[in-house]
């Protein structure tokens, strides 16, 4: 899962990137509005993090100019304004969440989830085909009985394909949402994880459709 972080503060800005990879997603990291819309109009991400505070552009005027522009991707604001005309103003917006400074990493984290959820239409707290089941929280993942960890790439990319079960993602779209910006891609990196999430899982867990990419089946 690929995130913008849009936080002015270096030291927050730092501590929330660094938490955020060590949790599997890939960070990009800016600190001026107007530069979030430029890489909101050049790329997609899975969750935004947007603090309100900013140079240049406000954060609430560029959450209305997501929205305005017809941007789905969900928005969690992060900032010290703590009123509750402020709180209602960043929901009615379109934000899809209001966290509060400072925050517990890992409330930031489960309210994450919870977006992710929400966006792709699950309401329960895993992602699961019928056979195949990935607990974001813990990273464990279970198939025919069998249950075992992910490393932090391994479950980044399982997490992209169970978002969209039945859709085939090529090799750019899966290296798109599993790193960020100055995180060196080697060539076969796609294919070391797939073969690795395959001997902990079984060979028909994910399914390579030839000169495509790679999938997982739908409502198994």
């Amino acid at each position: 899962m690929r995130v913008l972080l849009v936080e002015d503060d270096p030291m927050v800005g730092a501590a929330v990137a660094q938490a955020l990879r060590d949790a599997a997603y890939a960070v990009d990291w800016v600190q001026a509005g107007q530069r979030a819309l430029q890489t909101l109009a050049i790329q997609a991400y899975g969750v935004v993090l947007l603090d309100l505070g900013l140079p240049e552009r406000d954060g609430m005027e560029v959450l209305r100019h997501v929205r305005a522009q017809g941007q789905a991707v969900p928005v969690l604001v992060i900032t010290a304004r703590d009123t509750l005309d402020d709180r209602i103003r960043g929901l009615d917006a379109g934000a899809d969440d209001y966290v509060l400074k400072p925050f517990a990493m890992g409330e930031l984290l489960a309210r994450m989830r919870a977006v992710i959820r929400r966006q792709g239409g699950v309401a329960g707290p895993v992602l699961s085909n019928g056979v195949l089941t990935l607990d974001p929280a813990t990273k464990e993942v279970c198939w025919a009985d069998q249950c075992c960890r992910l490393t932090g790439r391994e479950f980044a990319l399982l997490q992209a394909l169970l978002l969209r079960p039945g859709a085939i993602l090529s090799r750019s779209e899966l290296e798109d949402r599993i790193y960020g910006w100055n995180e060196e891609v080697e060539s076969n990196a796609v294919e070391f994880l797939i073969h690795a999430l395959r001997k902990k899982l079984g060979s028909g867990a994910i399914q390579n459709i030839r000169g495509m990419g790679w999938m997982v089946e739908k409502d198994q």
